[in-house]
């Protein structure tokens, strides 16, 4: 079993790299690397994600509310919520997505 990704790193906003890590029809696991001051814009989608803080800080809004989150930090998106974050001090999130979702294929 292979312990490297086989999908490339791509930009998915200014100062944001998003890589798929693992997929199936049932789930996706993806890497998103900020730069500081990056910000990932406000949007919703289907699927219920789930985001682990690996490094860095940010400022997460969910649903109207604003929260910062650090290393080790971990929560749960619902299906349909907005959200968005800005990068305080340059990180990286674990996303897992289910559904997997087919756009970032």
């Amino acid at each position: 079993m292979s312990t490297t990704s086989p999908f490339p790193a791509v930009a998915a906003d200014p100062g944001v790299t998003r890589q798929v890590l693992a997929e199936n029809p049932q789930m996706m696991v993806v890497s998103f690397t900020f730069e500081e001051g990056a910000q990932g814009a406000l949007h919703a989608h289907p699927h219920v994600q789930s985001t682990y803080v690996e490094r860095g800080r940010f400022s997460f809004t969910l649903s109207g509310e604003t929260f910062e989150v650090g290393p080790g930090d971990s929560f749960v998106i619902p299906s349909g919520a907005v959200h968005g974050c800005r990068c305080l001090e340059a990180g990286r999130l674990i996303d897992g997505f289910t559904p997997r979702r087919d756009d970032f294929l």
